[in-house]
């Protein structure tokens, strides 16, 4: 994994971490790697790394399980998917707004996202 400059390198795992469990990769129930493995994987200081399963922590989307490791909660992937859609259609005007102001209708909006979805 290749860390970028803009933004601390536990928000970065974090997403990424937020990104395994979106797609399936970290199901409920399922332990995350160790913050041990994954300092010494990815060659980051280990608080680090705990400072990032914190976050998961601290929005309920994993556990502490004291001497056993963290686990994904159940609903964890669900309140994500409602999150991001939440977050998603809230971002919609601002499209809208920049098309309108690029000259791009209603309509051909629609049909650019059509299209866009059936090269998926």
């Amino acid at each position: 994994m290749q860390w970028r400059d803009d933004q601390p390198i536990y928000r970065q795992l974090y997403g990424r971490m937020i990104d395994l469990i979106m797609c399936g990769q970290l199901a409920a129930g399922e332990g995350l790697p160790s913050v041990r493995q994954v300092s010494a994987d990815f060659k980051i200081n280990h608080l680090t790394v705990a400072k990032a399963y914190q976050a998961l922590v601290d929005e309920g989307l994993v556990e502490k399980r004291r001497g056993v490791g963290m686990y994904v909660l159940e609903g964890a992937r669900e309140h994500l998917l409602e999150r991001e859609r939440e977050q998603f259609i809230q971002s919609l005007p601002a499209l809208v707004e920049r098309a309108a102001a690029l000259g791009i209708g209603l309509d051909a909006l629609v049909q650019a996202l059509q299209k866009a979805r059936e090269e998926q």
